[in-house]
């Protein structure tokens, strides 16, 4: 009967684990969550959104194992970077959405108002830049 009431109390009393496993076991959940949210706010935060206007330069699909679609925006005005020379503004930027690069690629040369979103950092998959165009807000012929 002793041996019957020696197993029973042995299965209801819970192992005891070491103190430096459940150290381990809190720290990598620790620098996973940490890893995690420090991924999302470099590369899924939105940092900033905006307009650019200017006149559609090109828009084109390129990528070795991810296409993606690339722009580029010239802005009317002029900067000068170094002393004696002349640049225009340039926005370079990618899109994600299969439809708007259609349309931008479609009409090259037009005058374009572009919403986009800035991120911190880029990702193979959505493009060469941070700058993501998602919407076309206005788009019209130049007048020369």
């Amino acid at each position: 009967m002793e041996d019957i009431k020696l197993a029973d109390t042995e299965k209801v009393l819970p192992k005891k684990t070491s103190g430096f496993k459940k150290f381990l076991r809190l720290f990598i959940v620790s620098v996973l969550l940490i890893g995690g949210l420090v991924f999302w706010w470099k590369y899924y935060y939105v940092f900033g959104e905006g307009v650019k206007s200017g006149e559609l330069n090109y828009v084109v699909k390129k990528g070795n194992i991810f296409k993606t679609y690339e722009g580029k925006l010239i802005q009317s005005g002029f900067r000068s970077k170094t002393a004696g020379t002349v640049q225009s503004y340039e926005f370079e930027f990618s899109i994600t959405n299969d439809s708007i690069a259609n349309i931008l690629m479609n009409n090259s040369g037009k005058y374009f108002d572009l919403h986009y979103k800035e991120y911190k950092g880029t990702i193979p998959w959505r493009g060469f830049s941070p700058y993501i165009v998602d919407k076309i807000i206005l788009m019209k012929d130049i007048e020369r």
